[in-house]
């Protein structure tokens, strides 16, 4: 296929705070493991979240995914692409719902985030569901947030054992 008649690929506004959030603070520009840095990201924040209590907490994870759905439909929308790679704000929702009422220890936090990229990645039911029957920004955040669910569940079971 010539340059000609490749579509052309709009890449972010980097001044325009919607994708810059989309985007993860540029996290999602990573060219390799975009969703993988998106969620190192996230852990920034997260270390301020940490210790909210719990109803502050949830207030913040959902605030952060309504404002999701307008903020990565927006940037979808913008760049012409379905759930771009880049678009990582739904992994940041994602991770704080799996860290959600962790004890403390950075040793919890990293299985979190592994089970969150597990569960992520391998998308079981109704993940993958979601992922390829659910459009707009509410079918980008949607995903991600089961993923986060499924994380948290098995973490929470864990952290029962230990």
């Amino acid at each position: 296929m010539s340059s000609a008649t490749k579509p052309v690929q709009i890449k972010p506004d980097w001044r325009n705070p919607i994708h810059l959030l989309a985007f993860g603070f540029g996290s999602g520009a990573a060219s390799f493991a975009p969703g993988t840095w998106g969620t190192v990201a996230a852990l920034l924040p997260y270390y301020f979240l940490q210790d909210l209590s719990l109803l502050p907490y949830l207030a913040v994870i959902v605030i952060s995914f309504l404002a999701g759905i307008y903020i990565c439909g927006q940037t979808s929308k913008d760049l012409k692409v379905h759930d771009h790679g880049g678009i990582v704000w739904d992994e940041f929702v994602g991770l704080w719902i799996t860290l959600m009422a962790v004890p403390t220890g950075w040793h919890w936090v990293a299985l979190g985030f592994v089970l969150f990229r597990i569960f992520d990645i391998a998308k079981p039911w109704p993940i993958r569901w979601a992922d390829r029957q659910v459009s707009g920004g509410f079918g980008i955040m949607l995903d991600d947030v089961l993923a986060g669910i499924y994380a948290w569940i098995v973490l929470q079971l864990i952290i029962l054992m230990f």
